[in-house]
């Protein structure tokens, strides 16, 4: 297999969160914004760390920093819903991003319905999972919220992308 040099900046031993954040940030990741209800209302915030377990049976993880107020609605209700954002919820996107749009005021942007578990799901969502909390994992600053897959839905469109900071639509092409 041929190979060839990359030109890298190199981070010196013991990455700092600034080097992490700009590394991790070199990879194009679909935006999704995680959803809950607690008892102050709908809760959520742009969730670049959401993926998949296992299909069988379905399961999803999220990561939840502990100053996210999400996390307490996850808690007390136990469940969360993962919504892939179509580019056209650019402006979803920047209101689960702000820090002047906060709690239940994020969810006027966009139609919001539910599923099964009561977790707000964006209607034109490209594709959502509800989920019911099976364990969190505390590590450091963050929760791994690993959830049952109780309800699915897709939907076409373009993606909406998380790369280098910045929000941005996916043409594919083929």
């Amino acid at each position: 297999m041929p190979t060839r040099d990359i030109d890298l900046e190199p981070t010196a031993p013991g990455v700092d969160a600034k080097s992490f954040w700009r590394t991790l940030g070199s990879r194009a990741t679909g935006a999704t914004v995680v959803t809950t209800v607690s008892g102050d209302g709908p809760r959520g915030f742009l969730g670049l760390s959401a993926t998949h377990l296992t299909p069988d049976p379905p399961t999803m993880l999220v990561s939840i920093d502990n100053k996210t107020t999400a996390l307490a609605g996850v808690r007390s209700s136990g469940h969360f819903a993962v919504n892939y954002l179509p580019a056209a919820a650019l402006a979803v996107a920047e209101a689960f991003t702000s820090k002047s749009v906060r709690g239940a005021d994020r969810f006027a942007v966009g139609e919001w319905q539910t599923l099964v578990s009561g977790a707000p799901v964006l209607k034109n969502a490209l594709g959502a999972f509800d989920c019911s909390v099976k364990e969190i994992i505390v590590r450091d600053s963050v929760n791994i919220v690993i959830g049952h897959v109780l309800a699915a839905a897709t939907a076409d469109g373009v993606p909406l992308i998380y790369f280098r900071g910045q929000l941005t639509a996916a043409y594919l092409l083929g």
